[in-house]
């Protein structure tokens, strides 16, 4: 029966979120793997080719400006992606949880003001301006980068742990530990963060597809990820040039199509996840 069915169940159940994280498996295998097994070389320029050569048997994706091949770079340029934002979103995760706990803990304190106080703050400000400004102060290596966007995506997950904080620190088995005596430490740790963080979870995978998505953003304005290095946002870069855009699809169309491929397989693998955690919103498999 569908409410017998453990979290692990419900999920595997949710066909587009089992399809999302076997296609970011796969996506990320790809990355890391086919560049050492086919010896693709991101900045090594091939004179042979030419530049601007279209897709061939040597080039399957073709070449760039200057005579790379755009498969390695595109492969390549998706461990940058990966890697800025799942670590951004574990900088986040890092940021928001601890804050959180002690905002919905602490409720009525000056912890509980002033951590919200600095929430709001972060979030009055738009978050693209925010970050090309910051970006621009510190440099546009990969780590500032994912300094920047995990240290100014920490509100939303700070909210929601402080959200479900409040609520838990009002359930019996925690006025239980209080009343006999247990360390606020103890009480945390053992009783109300397992409690608390189970829905960030779910919202994770999405704090990583809006990570990506900064990243390529600011690399597509100019002020990410620089040359020689690459990155799925400076690939499509490449269509600001009306001549690339119309005349050479397989330079943008792939980094555009792996950007989208990725950010939508990470919200079916959200959604399943928020579907498994919590039954309230399983309404059965999903084709």
């Amino acid at each position: 029966m569908r409410g017998s069915m453990g979290p692990l169940g419900r999920f595997l159940r949710d066909r587009r979120a089992v399809a999302g994280l076997v296609i970011l498996a796969v996506e990320t295998l790809a990355v890391l793997l086919l560049p050492a097994l086919f010896g693709l070389a991101p900045n090594l320029t091939d004179a042979a080719a030419g530049f601007w050569a279209p897709p061939s048997a040597s080039h399957w994706l073709g070449t760039d400006d200057v005579g790379r091949d755009v498969l390695a770079r595109l492969l390549c340029g998706g461990r940058v992606s990966l890697l800025v934002g799942f670590s951004a979103a574990g900088i986040s995760l890092g940021v928001g949880v601890p804050l959180g706990l002690l905002a919905g803990w602490r409720q009525g304190s000056k912890w509980e003001y002033g951590i919200m106080r600095l929430a709001d703050v972060f979030q009055s400000f738009p978050s693209i301006v925010l970050v090309l400004c910051l970006v621009s102060l510190v440099g546009a290596s990969v780590w500032n980068i994912v300094a920047v966007i995990g240290l100014l995506g920490w509100t939303g997950i700070a909210r929601l742990v402080y959200a479900n904080t409040l609520t838990v620190r009002e359930r019996e088995y925690v006025l239980a530990a209080r009343a006999l005596g247990g360390r606020w430490t103890t009480i945390l740790r053992r009783n109300v963060l397992p409690n608390a963080v189970g829905p960030v979870w779910a919202v994770l995978p999405l704090r990583v597809g809006r990570a990506i998505l900064s990243e390529s953003s600011l690399s597509f304005l100019g002020v990410g990820i620089r040359t020689p290095q690459a990155s799925w946002g400076s690939l499509i870069q490449y269509a600001t040039n009306t001549a690339v855009f119309v005349g050479r699809p397989w330079i943008w169309v792939p980094p555009a199509v792996c950007i989208v491929v990725t950010v939508v397989s990470l919200q079916w693998v959200g959604d399943g996840l928020r579907n498994a955690l919590d039954p309230r919103f399983y309404i059965g498999p999903k084709t």
